[in-house]
């Protein structure tokens, strides 16, 4: 079992930037894919980026040139750094683990764009 822990949500104006963070409950290295999803309240949960755990990385093209995934396995944390948000309102941000079959998911951390 993992557990995942999501932070570095909050308001933000448009064009603006803000760096989520996922804290894994143990290590995270042998984890092949670590990975950001986002969710409108009441829409479909959708993909923003991936990272396996050799680096390798996958973005929604919506996102692409503004956010930046990455991992630190020492810290078993996964950070998504995000610039020139865009506003949306309010969406949630929900951490993802995936290794075959396994799949486990965050409780999320909200990030709302507006002025």
């Amino acid at each position: 079992q993992v557990q995942l822990v999501e932070s570095g949500g909050g308001l933000v104006q448009p064009g603006g930037s803000l760096r989520l963070s996922c804290a894994a409950s143990r290590s995270i290295f042998s984890i092949y894919r670590m990975g950001w999803y986002r969710q409108v309240p009441g829409k479909q949960r959708e993909l923003v980026a991936t990272i396996t755990s050799g680096g390798s990385t996958n973005y929604a093209d919506s996102v692409k040139g503004r956010f930046t995934i990455s991992r630190d396995n020492a810290k078993n944390t996964v950070y998504l750094q995000m610039n020139t948000l865009k506003h949306g309102g309010t969406e949630i941000y929900y951490c993802n683990a995936k290794r075959g079959e396994l799949n486990y998911w965050g409780q999320g951390t909200q990030v709302t764009v507006s002025s």
